[in-house]
């Protein structure tokens, strides 16, 4: 054999010796296959509801000249979203300043009256008792004149509570009246949803001992349509009712993001309802090649791949695992990459 084939031969079992390194570099860590608890959800629908419906009231009777806020329409507290008039406000208002300006002009008389009794008085002229009921003469239109600034100060404000305001932050229902109304006081003038939103949905019983609060939910996006479930976010259940209606459980779930939603609207919800032990592995150790799922297994005669098929996903404390369908059993060596 010559120096070259024998160059060449050591340099392919070097090659070899080299791929085999970076195989073995390639392959990481070593799982045993364990089996985890995997809940079991159920899909139902839930509606949009918010925590507070709000009605936003007129204080006084009259019509209604300006409208500020339609459906959908944001408001905060305090918001003006609507002035009402009565048209005999004004009308008693001029009523009463021209009794004050009468009340007015003889309280001016009657103190002239008492001025000139009190000196005649000092002077003999007339008896103590014409300046007594001059005194209380004046101190009478004294009275009424209070009375009727008091009385105006009434119907100012009533006046100004012609402005509708919104109780509560939030966003308008509905709105049943329109410009030109005409409205009784305490009527409603707009539906203001507050308080911010939150997903009811209701159960079959005989899930009802199965749920309890804090339970972790899956909330799908908005909309029904087929990548629902791709972008499910978490939610969690805040209350369960202890009251079943209709052979149903009602539940409430708080989760982000539903500002935007409108109040009533439905989406998919995924409660866990059952748990059940299923075989799983990491999901970075499932490979696929030619549509076919592979899981190498540690074998006494080296690594060996293994055909699966694979279930649901699932999220664990050590990373995302796999639920394998058939192909392991607990207690396998799956090498992971």
């Amino acid at each position: 054999m010559s120096m070259g084939r024998i160059q060449q031969g050591t340099r392919a079992i070097a090659a070899i010796l080299g791929i085999f390194s970076l195989i073995q570099q390639a392959r990481g860590g070593e799982v045993k296959v364990e089996v985890r608890p995997l809940p079991d959800y159920k899909s139902v629908f839930a509606r949009v509801e918010s925590r507070d419906v709000v009605p936003a009231r007129a204080r006084i009777g009259g019509s209604i000249v300006s409208l500020a806020v339609e459906e959908g329409s944001a408001v905060k507290a305090g918001d003006v979203i609507a002035t009402v008039v009565d048209d005999k406000l004004a009308l008693q208002l001029q009523a009463l300043d021209a009794r004050i300006a009468a009340f007015g002009s003889e309280l001016a008389n009657a103190g002239t009256e008492l001025a000139r009794g009190k000196k005649l008085l000092g002077q003999g002229v007339v008896p103590k008792s014409r300046v007594d009921a001059l005194q209380t003469q004046s101190d009478v239109l004294t009275r009424q004149v209070e009375a009727a600034t008091a009385e105006r100060s009434v119907l100012v404000q009533q006046g100004s509570e012609g402005q509708v305001i919104a109780p509560a932050p939030g966003r308008v229902l509905s709105v049943p009246v329109t410009k030109g109304s005409v409205i009784m006081p305490g009527e409603t003038v707009a539906r203001i949803a507050g308080g911010g939103y939150f997903l009811r949905l209701s159960l079959p019983e005989r899930h009802a001992a199965r749920i309890q609060q804090g339970d972790t939910v899956r909330v799908g996006a908005r909309g029904i349509g087929a990548d629902t479930a791709d972008k499910a976010r978490a939610g969690k259940l805040v209350k369960v009712y202890p009251e079943l209606e209709g052979g149903r459980v009602i539940a409430d779930v708080e989760v982000d993001g539903l500002g935007d939603y409108f109040v009533g609207e439905r989406t998919l919800v995924w409660i866990p309802v059952e748990t059940r032990n299923v075989v799983s592995v990491p999901a970075a150790a499932v490979s696929n090649r030619h549509g076919v799922d592979y899981v190498t297994l540690k074998g006494s005669e080296g690594p060996l791949d293994v055909p699966v098929i694979i279930g649901a996903s699932m999220p664990a404390a050590d990373g995302e695992q796999v639920e394998i369908l058939s192909g392991l059993a607990a207690g396998d060596t799956v090498i992971t990459p």
